[in-house]
């Protein structure tokens, strides 16, 4: 009864019987048993889970799923929502991590068992792990204020009472969600026994009557402690008693792969079926961060997403794990996962940290954050007296300046704190004074620019601030500056991390041991800060470091003008010869798909992470000739992977192209918006293949056209019907080209490398004019 509640789509449908979309709408009109829609809308239906499998067994489709998608689907269509069954499964996993001999005599018997002994094992659980946690009894509605809805069903929705607008930032306070809000396993009301001492609610100006914030969330006068709101809260009876199939099937996950990893698992793929919703914190950055910090016993995440951060630092004895997000369903998901991944305490709430601090009596050795970027409602009107403002009251502006006094404020003297930050925080004139006050006492010790591309936004280079509540006024201040830009990837592959890493560790490593770091040009410096008090006090790095001189100066340009000379010379020598004109008539011509029906070539298309993690082959590369530069989430579709001889089409741009394989290339996996041909050798060649493709007017003949891009139909492409040897003969004329093509586009790459190089050097003083 309980798996009749769980939906799926068509698209799920599709995945359970290992056929497209087409075949499922198909059925719907030819069969008139099929399973009718219980929910969705008219063009996008959803199907009772257990109705669809009963159908498709019966009629001889139900193919064999994969365990990983079963419960996939159980936790997409669940009836409230898959953030609430995330925690569930999250609650569960962690039961079975901790106390396998419990769950298993909880399951052993039905499901109204499994729902009826389940919430006092959890609560014990949950209590060892996260403090006290509110109970079991039932939750009403309570009022959150105008603009705002409690929803004790597990939903989530309403006006963000804390920080950012949503999409904002997902490792960050503030997603657009009110931490009023419940999902089930989240709480939303305030618990009888709080986990850590009740939180100040900074708000000064308070006035007779009851203050709120700007959302309408009703907050504390000065000084009285406001309801701290735990990350997590034991689902009830019968909200367990709904999740019941999804249970059981994460729990036969976590047998054959472990409840972390099952954990993760589920996280991850959601994470990736959401990604306008999440802007994630990407792990390399986040060992970079943790390093930075350095070992602590005592860790805080004033702004925690889905827990990237703490889950970086690496683990000691006795840890403490704080974490705090506006979000109750982040919140939740983080608390879960750190749990499941190391010992440490943890403790987790829910709530607007600038707000409304949950743990406002803390002194961690170390704070990590990545706050959300640009954010005008943070506060600024409730907290002009707060105490946090050691350095200056910041202006409605400068919300990240805000969420670095926090972060001072919560260390214990000497602890430090790295925060993500963007790159206006260091040269916006609205918090020069801040600046120049944090670097006057000592408490700012490096400014570290990232390369574009190394985190969301990933159009700017963004900043990491490494900073240390003083325990004593430095002698001689000086502060690390570094700028890591020149390690940005090409196309889309991202930073060059292990080269980011070792220079950034480097530098402040040596920084740290001395105090100061000689001129590292173009890389790193240490600055000392009377030379930063101007009326400016901009930090960014690029400003105050020597140019490159060894990178970009003379004996630099000569190389690469002596590898230019050498690949014009090649291009010449690969330059096509005269055109001759080619007796008159036509080919018999045959289509991609009907050489596929004729097993004469096999097509696959991409986009499928699998499970080994493997360089991605994306549409970009393919386009600009370069080598694999993606990656692919994890899933349970095995990934396509390229063999020397493939032929690889991309089917959106409107572009023609085609690539074969090579060695260098063979083995990564087909990205998203390729199509992938494996011509039987001993019927096609691949060159010939490749070259017949790109034919103008054949791609125009097989694309079709939308309102606001072009798609590129693989199987209307067509080829002329030759016999093999005269395929090979224009096979080897197609090469030829290729090679020319690929020598023009070096040289490109070259002549401009060779223009800013001495446009720079030019400008720099480091080349002579003549």
């Amino acid at each position: 009864m309980q798996d009749n509640a769980t939906e799926v789509t068509a698209a799920g449908i599709a995945r359970l019987a290992g056929v497209g979309r087409a075949a499922v709408s198909n059925w719907r009109r030819r069969h008139a048993d099929f399973p009718k829609p219980v929910g969705g809308t008219e063009t996008s239906p959803s199907f009772a889970l257990a109705e669809v499998e009963a159908w498709l067994r019966k009629q001889g489709k139900l193919a064999e799923v994969p365990l990983r998608e079963r419960v996939w689907q159980q936790l997409v269509g669940h009836p409230e929502g898959p953030l609430t069954a995330l925690v569930r499964a999250g609650c569960a996993l962690l039961l079975i991590h901790e106390r396998p001999t419990v769950w298993l005599d909880a399951s052993a018997g039905s499901d109204a068992r499994l729902a009826a002994m389940l919430p006092g094992a959890l609560e014990q659980v949950l209590t060892a792990r996260f403090g006290s946690v509110p109970g079991r009894a039932a939750h009403g509605r309570r009022s959150a204020g105008a603009g705002s809805a409690v929803n004790t069903s597990g939903e989530v929705g309403g006006v963000n009472a804390g920080s950012a607008a949503p999409g904002v930032n997902a490792d960050a306070s503030g997603r657009g969600v009110n931490p009023a809000l419940t999902t089930s396993g989240v709480n939303s009301s305030p618990p009888s026994q709080p986990v850590n001492t009740p939180p100040v609610v900074h708000n000064p100006a308070a006035v007779d009557a009851t203050p709120t914030t700007t959302a309408g969330t009703p907050t504390a006068t000065p000084g009285t402690p406001a309801p701290q709101t735990p990350a997590l809260r034991t689902p009830t009876g019968p909200q367990l008693l709904l999740s019941a199939p999804l249970l059981r099937g994460a729990a036969e996950l976590a047998a054959e792969i472990g409840a972390r990893q099952a954990f993760e698992f589920l996280v991850g793929r959601h994470l990736d079926a959401n990604p306008r919703q999440y802007t994630l914190t990407p792990a390399e950055l986040a060992g970079l961060m943790a390093d930075l910090a350095g070992p602590a016993r005592t860790v805080l995440d004033p702004a925690c997403g889905t827990g990237a951060l703490l889950r970086a630092v690496d683990t000691r004895p006795d840890q403490e794990l704080y974490a705090q997000d506006s979000a109750p369903d982040l919140a939740a998901l983080t608390a879960l996962r750190l749990a499941l991944h190391s010992r440490a305490d943890v403790r987790g709430a829910v709530g607007d940290t600038l707000r409304a601090d949950a743990h406002p009596e803390l002194r961690a050795d170390a704070v990590l954050c990545h706050p959300p970027f640009n954010e005008r409602n943070w506060g600024h009107d409730e907290l002009a007296y707060d105490p946090r403002w050691e350095y200056g009251f910041p202006a409605r502006t400068e919300s990240e300046l805000a969420w670095v006094q926090h972060a001072l404020a919560r260390l214990a003297d000497g602890g430090t704190a790295v925060l993500l930050m963007p790159p206006a925080a260091a040269s916006r004139r609205s918090g020069r004074r801040i600046r120049a006050d944090l670097l006057r006492r000592g408490a700012l010790r490096a400014v570290v620019a990232l390369p574009v591309g190394a985190a969301p936004p990933y159009s700017i280079p963004l900043h990491v601030w490494v900073l240390r509540r003083p325990d004593r006024t430095p002698a001689s201040p000086e502060v690390l500056l570094v700028d890591t830009g020149r390690f940005a990837g090409e196309g889309r592959g991202g930073p060059d991390w292990p080269a980011v890493r070792e220079t950034v560790l480097d530098a402040w490593r040596a920084f740290e041991r001395g105090g100061r770091l000689a001129e590292r040009p173009g890389l790193a410096r240490s600055v000392p800060v009377i030379e930063l008090l101007d009326d400016d006090v901009d930090l960014a790095p690029a400003r105050h470091l020597p140019p490159a001189a060894v990178a970009d100066g003379a004996e630099q340009l000569t190389a690469v003008r002596e590898r230019l000379g050498e690949t014009l010379r090649l291009t010449a020598e690969l330059t096509p010869p005269p055109a001759a004109p080619a007796p008159g008539g036509r080919w018999p011509l045959t289509t991609i798909g009907e050489l596929a029906r004729g097993g004469a070539l096999m097509m696959r298309t991409g986009g499928n992470g699998g499970h080994a993690r493997v360089t991605v082959l994306t549409d970009h590369d393919v386009l600009a000739g370069t080598a694999p530069s993606g990656t692919l989430p994890e899933s349970e579709e095995e990934a396509v992977l390229t063999e020397p001889g493939d032929v690889v089409v991309p089917v959106m741009g409107g572009g023609s192209m085609a690539r074969v394989i090579d060695d260098a290339t063979g083995g990564a996996a087909l990205g998203r918006n390729l199509v992938l041909l494996r011509p039987d050798r001993t019927a096609l060649d691949p060159w010939f293949l490749a070259g017949f493709l790109r034919g103008t007017a054949n791609n125009r003949q097989a694309s079709s056209y939308a309102s606001t891009a072009t798609r590129l139909d693989v199987r209307r492409l067509q080829l002329p019907r030759l016999p093999l040897d005269e395929q090979r003969r224009y096979g080897a004329r197609f090469r030829a080209l290729d090679e020319f093509e690929r020598a023009l586009r070096h040289a490109s790459r070259l002549g401009e490398q060779l223009v800013r190089g001495t446009y720079d050097g030019l400008t720099d003083g480091t080349v002579a004019p003549d």
